[in-house]
């Protein structure tokens, strides 16, 4: 019997198809929703149903010591929720959750949708500004930090340990081997810190008051924190420099928000499915499993593609085309299934609150051109210059 499974020399984490996967998504799901990369020795998962389908099959799909493609960065992010399947991630992720609930996070939105308003006010006012540091970077970074109480040497190294932390989870290129010594500081500092550290009344402070409880095991309040900087600082900056430059290449899409400012959060939702944040996710076969008639056999490595799933044309009509009035509210950019993105109701206050800030506030965007460079694991604009803004 012959091995029918699709093969493709594309390696994920080449230069060129990190800073633009989308010819190469379209390449790979022509071959089928289950192909295998012999670069990264992986089965790559392609299309929609493919991808959903394994998210929710937790015990076909392991995230235990698999999530990133090297054994060190697995090994670091051992007993964390991120690498841990139920019922260990259940318990851990229920105190990641608490704090990040739609009612935990209800007192957060005026305070957010007004920084994120005074921010795009005075760079409206300058005329011109560096869209990735004045706004993409700026707002998720005041925002976290202050949710979580970091403070002094913390705060001021949250940019580089959080890009660092994503970096780590490609394979084992020189992108990943320049940035574990930034991520153990992460790591270093999420081992040593206390309650005392953090802002009183913050979240960081709350997680250590569960692990005094016994809600949560002992000595894994640092590795919760560790996931609030390392999953979810670098994602949020990503799109929220994707939207800035969405809009500004349809003027038309910014037009239909601000007529019907009920349409931001569909605009959010198709700025995630358009331009997805994370590049390759990875999982372990427990068994061998069969997904589009192509079995993977047990203990193979897995790559998720979530941008692949979300532009296909099996799913989605005219997929490569930006329409807020799509509202894909079941793209995959957060993920689904017990591993759904848990810093998901906070990206979205922070996303509609940006786009809410722009309707208002802009007609239209002149923008440079956007300069995007590789990163193993989240896609994201490392500059975009705003030449000029024309006011609403």
């Amino acid at each position: 019997m012959t091995d029918s499974t699709p093969v493709s020399d594309i390696d994920l984490f080449d230069d060129a198809v990190l800073v633009d996967p989308y010819p190469s998504y379209t390449a790979l799901r022509a071959l089928g929703g289950v192909v295998r990369l012999p670069a990264n020795d992986v089965y790559a998962l392609t299309r929609y149903d493919v991808i959903r389908n394994a998210l929710g099959d937790w015990e076909s799909f392991s995230s235990a010591g698999a999530i990133g493609f090297n054994p060190m960065v697995n090994e670091a992010l051992t007993g964390t929720s991120l690498s841990s399947d139920p019922p260990v991630h259940t318990r851990l992720r229920a105190t990641l959750t608490a704090n990040l609930s739609p009612r935990a996070l209800r007192g957060l939105k005026d305070t957010i949708d007004a920084k994120a308003d005074a921010l795009v006010g005075k760079l409206v006012a300058e005329g011109s500004f560096e869209a990735i540091d004045a706004l993409g970077r700026a707002l998720p970074l005041e925002v976290v930090a202050d949710l979580i109480g970091f403070t002094g040497h913390a705060r001021d190294n949250m940019l580089r340990w959080g890009q660092a932390a994503m970096q780590v989870i490609g394979p084992m290129n020189r992108r990943t081997a320049e940035s574990f010594p930034i991520a153990g500081e992460l790591y270093a500092w999420c081992s040593e810190v206390t309650a005392g550290d953090l802002a009183p009344g913050s979240v960081g402070r709350g997680i250590f008051e569960a692990e005094a409880r016994g809600d949560i095991p002992p000595n894994t309040a640092g590795h919760i924190i560790h996931q609030y900087l390392g999953a979810g600082v670098d994602t949020t900056i990503a799109s929220i420099g994707n939207l800035v430059a969405l809009f500004a290449a349809h003027p038309d899409q910014l037009a239909l928000v601000r007529e019907d400012p009920a349409l931001v959060p569909a605009a959010f939702n198709e700025v995630l499915r358009y331009w997805a944040p994370l590049h390759a996710w990875g999982r372990r076969a427990t068994r061998d499993v069969e997904l589009d008639g192509v079995v993977i056999p047990a203990g193979a490595k897995v790559a998720i593609l979530f941008g692949a799933g979300n532009r296909d044309e099996r799913h989605y009509d005219d997929p490569d085309a930006f329409l807020v009035e799509r509202n894909p509210v079941d793209h995959l950019s957060f993920g689904y299934g017990p591993h759904g993105c848990a810093g998901q109701g906070l990206a979205r206050l922070e996303g509609h609150a940006v786009i809410k800030a722009l309707a208002r506030r802009v007609e239209r965007l002149v923008v440079g051109a956007e300069v995007r460079v590789p990163s193993n694991t989240t896609r994201s604009i490392e500059e975009l210059p705003v030449l000029e803004v024309i006011p609403a």
